[in-house]
């Protein structure tokens, strides 16, 4: 990836010294299956002799004009910039180009559909990929207004951020898009300005998309229409009328909550093909992974989660789009809000009353995981250029900071909290910002002095360990009551924590909270006197209602409660906080992996939470695959698959329970006996009530098959040629990846790493099957291959892919020391590898290192 970063000094200088004003942008997308034409004309004021550079990702510049002066392409583009000079006090840049579609999910993707060889096309811009479909000074603080001009088929839809105009300029182009289509008509669309915004939010979706539409009235009295669209071969499956309730549901609670209209004039959502992430917040066109387009049956956890993305995605519509940072450094504040937002927005104005409970089952957990990697950084992050920018998508970036805020918000208030956002809106409509603009607001509305909080909670990285620590008198009355807290070596900062401590005791045969406590501890320890000459409950729970961002552990008494009767627990979000703990325990070594096997395997069954079962379940399997000591791992294998089959039967018929349940055995199963029970499921001999066995459940029970040699090469082909979609190319890819043998895996590493032609959803796929073992040694031979090929994979691919290859074959199943010596050596030899590729492997490496301690600790 030479030559296309941007560092924040580069990009602070470039601010100082210009200001850009508009952007006509005309994009022809009828040359052809690689190219597009890319004709930009940007406006911009500077100071008079001064030099700066425009930046632009392309094959081929055919033309600079700079205020009427041509100037040489070959001169003045290199590094994905084009370099200009003497410049006026008022400037306009032409530059047209020859700008290239991708396949990785980066700048403008081209998908061909292999259900009906459709052409489809998505932008995807953060952070800094606009670069790749015009001439763009691509920094967050350069904002401006944006007029696109699109040439493509007549027959697509073509959408952007400013409400779709009707086409013009009809003719006929032979063989438009590149796939022998013949004579074909073709159109313009020319789009409205957009109102100031960061480029990152600009986009551009076009093809035959299925579109269905509404509208809704906002705070202001205006109609805003609404679009969801989706590619027609997967518009059966296309629920729009649920997704517009959800959206309506966001657009009232978000403009109470933030005393703020709706800032755009439309809104569409899309649903997109082979897309990176779960969504992008492009301004008034919103893209998805089309993967929340269920074609087949899905866990609540799915739907939930898809819930929380469109409320995510709406938040930041105000926070990011309307005010958006001055540099990447404040990506946290970004996308934390959004994630506090879209939880409280899912918690309170939708059918999804447990979100907070999903947020501490899945955010949480995340969070306190990336908090505890050596990589590990302060929420509030150094970030001096774009590759430290990507590599900071984390989970501190999302789901601490998220976390973070919902613990600032038990602080001073959620009224007091929203108000102070409403405040910051106001002021910064349409500009950029940093940390310390909302600072302000909150502790004008909120009374409270901030800097402190922000010190200790943004600029200083680790997770803090809370335990309750207390004795009683002989008639079991509390005699003396301490939180205390401690901090891990290299972080050493001990906080402020507001939080809540809950009393249960037994009615009936549940654990029912009788007492809350809500509570400030700071320091080492705090004492807490108002539970003094009470009676001892059945449990104690430091942190429920789950309000600080702390791992807990609970006294030994409330422990061995917990863990005896944690189906009994009445509460959700209580379960999801012991659930947490005990994994928490096992993470850090303290209590045997084997333990927590058998935790899971005794109480999983009756858990009512779908994301707290799929978040139980995967770490389940990572326990017993990795944690468990060697000499068990097979024993702890074979129980595990015995035990989810025999759950799955006894589920409920037709339950989500069911669903998961089936789906973990189906990756888990390493026996014949599994085998057997497989290949039943999958012909119809044996059936469960209320099963059905869809297209996505058939492709993963023929992956378990294919783990344990019972199906391979033959009946993958005859599975992809009855599910010749996108899907199915997907599932089996990943299929044959997970072919249990070393020249498989061989094969499969080459298919992505070899050729490099794979699109960014079969490169995901393939490793994801690539490492789905039973037999961890499979991998052995490959491991060399894998550490030889790092620098090639880093050199030659897109960031995206690089991140996916690096991460995703990194052989983890081993979990050997061999392995970890491996990486060591690599590290060591490449001391002045890029920080992110190193990041990359550093990460990787501790995983191995936590898995052999978790190994040596479960005696």
């Amino acid at each position: 990836m030479p030559g296309e970063n941007l560092t924040r000094t580069e990009a602070a200088q470039r601010a100082e010294s210009i200001a850009t004003q508009s952007y006509a942008v005309d994009l022809d997308l009828t040359t052809g299956a690689s190219t597009f034409t890319s004709t930009s004309v940007v406006r911009f004021a500077a100071t008079p002799g001064t030099s700066t550079f425009i930046d632009l990702v392309a094959p081929s510049v055919r033309e600079v004009v700079l205020n009427g002066r041509s100037l040489d392409p070959a001169t003045v583009f290199a590094d994905s910039r084009i370099a200009l000079d003497e410049l006026a006090a008022e400037n306009e840049l032409r530059v047209v180009a020859d700008c290239a579609y991708t396949n990785t999910g980066e700048g403008l993707h081209r998908f061909v559909d292999p259900a009906d060889d459709e052409v489809y096309l998505y932008s995807q811009f953060e952070v800094p990929d606009s670069r790749r479909m015009f001439a763009v000074f691509e920094q967050p603080d350069l904002k401006a207004t944006f007029a696109f001009t699109i040439t493509a088929p007549t027959s697509w839809h073509v959408v952007s951020n400013q409400p779709t105009p009707q086409p013009a300029a009809h003719r006929t182009v032979t063989d438009p898009t590149g796939t022998g289509a013949g004579d074909v008509e073709v159109a313009t669309w020319a789009f409205e300005p957009t109102p100031r915004i960061s480029s990152y939010i600009t986009a551009l979706v076009a093809g035959p998309y299925v579109v269905e539409r509404s509208e809704l009235t906002s705070a202001d009295g205006r109609t805003i229409p609404l679009g969801v669209f989706a590619r027609a071969s997967l518009a059966e499956h296309l629920d729009a009328d649920y997704v517009f309730e959800k959206t309506r549901q966001g657009f009232e609670f978000y403009e109470n909550a933030f005393e703020q209209p709706y800032p755009f004039d439309k809104y569409d959502q899309l649903f997109v093909p082979e897309f990176n992430m779960g969504a992008m917040e492009n301004a008034g066109c919103v893209t998805f992974t089309e993967t929340y387009v269920f074609r087949s049956k899905v866990t609540d956890a799915i739907k939930e989660r898809r819930v929380v993305t469109i409320l995510h995605e709406l938040a930041h519509m105000w926070f990011g789009d309307l005010v958006t940072m001055k540099w990447w450094n404040d990506l946290w504040l970004n996308e934390s809000f959004a994630e506090y937002a879209s939880t409280l927005a899912t918690a309170e104005a939708t059918e999804w009353t447990e979100a907070w409970t999903t947020f501490a089952a899945m955010e949480k957990s995340w969070a306190y995981r990336q908090d505890q990697l050596p990589s590990t950084h302060p929420i509030v992050a150094t970030i001096n250029d774009l590759e430290d920018v990507q590599v900071n998508f984390d989970g501190i970036t999302y789901a601490k900071g998220g976390s973070v805020l919902k613990q600032l918000v038990a602080w001073v208030g959620q009224e007091e909290f929203l108000a102070g956002v409403a405040a910051y809106f106001r002021k910064h409509a349409w500009g950029n910002t940093e940390l310390s603009d909302l600072l302000v607001e909150l502790e004008a509305t909120s009374g409270r002095d901030l800097g402190d909080w922000s010190r200790l909670w943004l600029e200083t990285a680790g997770v803090n360990t809370l335990r309750p620590e207390l004795e009683v008198d002989d008639h079991g009355r509390i005699t003396s009551f301490r939180i205390t807290q401690t901090a891990p070596a290299e972080h050493p900062t001990l906080r402020p924590h507001r939080l809540a401590i809950g009393f249960y005791d037994w009615q009936g045969d549940r654990l029912v909270r009788s007492r809350r406590f809500e509570i400030d501890i700071d320091g080492p320890s705090t004492n807490v006197p108002d539970v003094l000459s009470l009676d001892r409950p059945a449990l104690i729970l430091v942190n429920d209602d789950d309000l600080a961002y702390a791992k807990v552990r609970l006294d030994e008494r409330s422990w061995a409660a917990a863990l005896e009767n944690l189906d009994a627990i009445a509460d959700p979000l209580a379960r999801s906080l012991v659930w947490g703990a005990a994994w928490d325990a096992t993470r850090d070594g303290e209590a045997p992996a084997s333990d927590y096997v058998r935790l899971v395997l005794g109480n999983i069954g009756r858990e009512s939470e779908s994301t707290t079962i799929r978040t139980t379940l995967a770490q389940l399997l990572l326990a017993a695959r990795n944690y468990v000591a060697p000499a068990r791992r097979t024993e702890t294998l074979e129980l595990v698959g015995d035990e989810l089959w025999t759950l799955a039967q006894e589920a409920t018929a037709g339950s989500d329970s069911q669903l998961q349940l089936v789906k973990y055995f189906a990756n888990a199963a390493c026996t014949a006996a599994h085998g057997d029970e497989l290949g039943s499921l999958l012909d119809g001999t044996t059936t469960l009530p209320g099963l059905e066995i869809d297209a996505d459940l058939r492709w993963e029970i023929l992956e378990g098959l294919v783990l344990l040699g019972r199906a391979g090469t033959a009946e993958i082909d005859e599975a992809l040629a009855a599910d010749r979609t996108a899907n199915g190319q997907q599932a089996a890819a990943r299929a044959r990846a997970a072919v249990p043998t070393a020249d498989a895996k061989a094969r499969a590493f080459d298919s992505v790493v070899a050729v490099d032609d794979a699109p960014n959803a079969i490169v995901r796929a393939t490793t994801v099957g690539y490492t789905h073992v039973v037999d961890p040694s499979v991998l052995e031979s490959g491991m060399d291959t894998y550490f030889a090929s790092l620098d090639t994979i880093w050199a030659e691919r897109s960031y995206h892919i690089a991140e996916t290859l690096i991460e995703g074959l990194y052989p983890s199943p081993l979990a050997s020391e061999a392995l970890a010596q491996a990486t060591r050596a690599w590290l060591a030899s490449h001391p002045d590898a890029a920080p992110a590729m190193r990041r990359m492997l550093v990460e990787s490496l501790a995983g191995v290192e936590r898995a052999l301690a978790a190994q040596a600790a479960d005696v």
